[in-house]
């Protein structure tokens, strides 16, 4: 269609609109522009959301003499020495259709753990820093949202808004501080949202540690996978590639045919071809937890398969597989482990565990 053509169609709807010829036609100018839909979803993204208020904002040199940066340092600790600005709330009891939420920890590594039996498997270590609740969202809060509209959940569902690693309030923009003005805590690094049920609400400005779980017990792990960036279908996919000699130039990584012919005469939608690889979100379900540090708030849990790079942040939560659910007999800290109430010990480790500070070897008394 040419523009001389698009122009004219553009006139016509304008006399349309103007003479009243038509109820449905809007008083504005009409779309013309073609749209295309894509093949597949796109799952991910490489720039933030627009939508998105910026963190930190940017800095300029100010000058402050050294007396002015310890005068300013001593208000900020004064104002948020204190997390809860007002008592906790009335803690509720746990049943077996109960949700808490999860904690934020950062991946510090992989390290090796041995069974009693003998048996070595490898362990990731996760540290959960500086945790503390932000916002309590109420169910009828929530419903509004379109992020319960979009999961349809149950309606009985409320959200715990939870962050880690407190930031200087002065390197963070103002629309950013204003979520923490409630909670009255420092900024917070990384902030998410848990679905809970509201037996487990927990007030704004309670803090969060390890011993928010056991060993023993099974998590769910959300995070999200290493940025591999553009790569061939050889390391995407795992392909074989070409031979090497037999006639093969410079087609020895390249993937072959990708359809056309027969009863397809085209490339199928999902085929596997080169393209960006990673940076994907992955729920790996099921972990087990076996050893907590609670001094450090350190958490080794099974395999070395947690998505991320070292030093990236991941999401536990309790596993919502049928086989790890909670039983009476044995339910968890609810709604979290009040570290500053309870005494606990420093090291915790799974009953199949061999710890290495145990005496291994006994030595009969001599007569």
């Amino acid at each position: 269609m040419s523009a001389g053509q698009i122009n004219v169609i553009t006139q016509l709807f304008k006399k349309l609109i103007v003479n009243g010829v038509t109820d449905t036609l809007s008083r504005q100018t009409p779309c013309v522009t073609q749209v295309r839909n894509m093949s597949r979803v796109k799952r991910r993204r490489t720039v933030p959301p627009f939508w998105l208020s910026k963190t930190t904002r940017t800095l300029y040199p100010e000058n402050t003499t050294p007396e002015n940066e310890a005068f300013v340092s001593d208000v900020i600790a004064s104002q948020y020495s204190s997390p809860l600005r007002s008592d906790p709330w009335e803690r509720g009891h746990w049943t077996e259709k109960s949700h808490r939420c999860g904690v934020i920890a950062r991946k510090i590594g992989v390290y090796p753990m041995w069974k009693k039996d003998g048996t070595r498997l490898l362990t990731t270590l996760l540290q959960v820093s500086d945790n503390h609740v932000i916002k309590y969202i109420p169910p009828e809060e929530l419903a509004n949202t379109y992020f319960r509209q979009k999961l349809n959940r149950n309606p009985n569902t409320a959200g715990l808004v939870v962050g880690a690693d407190s930031l200087d309030p002065r390197q963070v923009t103002k629309e950013f501080h204003s979520l923490f003005s409630e909670s009255g805590i420092l900024p917070k690094k990384k902030v998410t949202k848990f679905l809970i049920t509201p037996d487990a609400k927990l007030s704004p400005g309670t803090p969060l540690y390890a011993s928010h779980f056991r060993p023993g017990d099974y998590v769910d792990i959300y995070g999200v996978t290493i940025d591999r960036g553009f790569q061939g279908v050889m390391k995407r996919w795992g392909f074989h590639g070409m031979p090497k000699t037999h006639g093969v130039t410079k087609s020895h990584r390249h993937g072959g045919n990708t359809g056309g012919g027969g009863e397809k005469a085209r490339v199928w939608p999902g085929t596997k071809m080169p393209g960006h690889m990673g940076r994907n979100r992955r729920v790996h379900k099921g972990v087990k937890i076996w050893r907590i540090n609670t001094h450090y708030n350190v958490i080794w849990v099974h395999g070395p398969a947690i998505p991320g790079l070292t030093g990236s942040y991941v999401y536990l939560y309790d596993s919502h597989l049928p086989m790890h659910k909670r039983s009476p007999d044995n339910p968890p800290p609810f709604p979290t482990f009040f570290q500053d109430e309870e005494d606990i010990e420093d090291e915790l480790y799974d009953e199949n565990l061999h710890v290495f500070s145990d005496k291994s070897i006994g030595f009969a008394e001599t007569k």
